[in-house]
């Protein structure tokens, strides 16, 4: 369940405006890991995710706002060298030539994986193609094969491919690159979107789009996602279980066949675990404030029993990989 641009503008002008008026008639309360405001910015692909997770977080601690921007990793990664903000997820841990620009300029960080994803095929209900192998993708995406018909015998032979991702300097872009063409350049039938939203629309929309999106956008089961938070929240302190998270029949979701499989698979948490499903890539968060700070709070709680609960229930797989915290000496 996302967020309107116009409702979070009107969040933080809100916010802002209580903190001045707090501030003139008293002592403005101290910022912790669990109240006050914080800015994150997060791989536009990742937002139904941690929509869901900012949600019971400040469910859980009502005095604490925690601001989203949704960017291009490019952009987050600049921000946190820039000191713009101090808390990003992206889709991989820091480079090497990353984290000695930080030691750089003073600044600690942790970082963790906090969860396992899984890039979706889609394509419209009338496409009747039943699978598709990593090699129809590496074709399609050099332009090789340009019409459905080229890839396998289908109804809509004649039907010319347009391939739609979630725009030009995402991380399902750069991850694809690198899978299939070793960073070069798609052919021209590859098409840049706005958003995640916006490659679903348009593969329900039209019969010969392909699409490619993070796993959370296309789950069905949203009964998590809908349910009161009170709810939701109470069911995360006590349950362990998350029941069998199917895909949303508005669109048709492909299996993909790997090149040493004899059968494709779709994107369900069983295969992603297994390694059978290909297409899987990691998500990171990156923190760099200081312990105590809201920014620190709500990484600790990503990283903790209730948030790799969350993540569970939207479809991918939570991590369990140590947190690794290093200072600046």
């Amino acid at each position: 369940m996302m967020r309107k641009s116009n409702i979070t503008m009107m969040m933080a002008a809100a916010v802002i405006l209580a903190l001045i008026m707090g501030a003139c008639g008293k002592k403005m309360p101290k910022s912790t890991s669990t109240r006050g405001l914080a800015k994150i910015m997060c791989e536009e692909s990742f937002e139904s995710v941690l929509e869901q997770e900012i949600a019971v977080f400040e469910y859980q601690y009502p005095e604490a706002s925690i601001m989203p921007e949704y960017i291009n990793e490019h952009d987050a990664l600049d921000s946190l060298f820039n000191n713009k903000v101090d808390l990003i997820i992206i889709s991989h841990d820091l480079t090497a030539e990353q984290k000695k620009i930080l030691k750089k300029i003073g600044r600690g960080y942790r970082s963790k994986m906090i969860a396992v994803d899984a890039i979706a095929v889609i394509v419209n209900k009338q496409n009747d193609i039943d699978e598709l192998s990593m090699d129809d993708l590496r074709d399609i995406f050099s332009g090789k094969v340009k019409r459905w018909g080229e890839v396998f015998p289908t109804k809509l032979k004649n039907d010319s491919i347009k391939v739609m991702f979630d725009g030009s300097g995402t991380g399902v872009v750069h991850y694809m690159k690198e899978k299939f063409l070793n960073g070069g350049s798609f052919s021209s039938n590859v098409y840049a979107r706005k958003s995640s939203q916006d490659v679903f629309k348009a593969v329900e929309d039209y019969k010969n789009v392909i699409g490619f999106i993070g796993v959370s956008w296309i789950t069905s089961d949203l009964k998590s996602a809908e349910m009161p938070i009170e709810q939701k929240y109470e069911e995360l302190k006590t349950k362990n279980e998350v029941s069998v998270i199917d895909f949303t029949d508005r669109i048709k979701v492909m299996p993909i066949r790997d090149d040493d499989k004899v059968q494709g698979v779709k994107p369900y948490q069983v295969h992603i675990n297994s390694g059978d499903y290909p297409l899987v890539r990691t998500i990171w968060a990156i923190d760099a404030s200081y312990n105590g700070m809201l920014d620190h709070g709500f990484f600790t709680f990503l990283t903790g029993a209730i948030g790799q609960k969350i993540i569970l229930q939207t479809g991918i797989l939570p991590a369990a990989e140590p947190v690794r915290y290093v200072e600046v000496q």
